[in-house]
């Protein structure tokens, strides 16, 4: 039987901390709907900082696109900098917004 979970040797997880303007421009939710349009599972946060953090796991050209996206981030939001690490695979069900 097939693993429903199981996504192939391709998948990743990383977690991506993101900084500049990108709390209260809306950037936690455009990032939900570009993860969950690639079909990525996880969840993203707004850290004490000021920055935000999202952790990916999914396909990695998939994961690829999402990190691009979050280089670039919405027409509201302001990029300074990404910190993109590799981490070991968890089990997400869902990508979700965390408060």
């Amino acid at each position: 039987m097939e693993n429903a979970g199981y996504m192939g040797d391709r998948a990743r997880q990383y977690e991506i901390k993101v900084f500049g303007r990108v709390q209260g421009v809306g950037f936690r939710y455009a990032a939900r709907n570009q993860a969950r349009k690639l079909h990525l599972k996880g969840w993203v946060e707004n850290l004490h900082d000021g920055s935000v953090l999202t952790a990916i796991q999914g396909d990695e050209i998939a994961c690829g696109a999402y990190i691009q996206w979050c280089r670039n981030g919405t027409g509201y939001s302001w990029v300074e900098r990404v910190e993109i690490s590799e981490k070991e695979l968890e089990l997400f069900k869902a990508f979700v917004v965390r408060y």
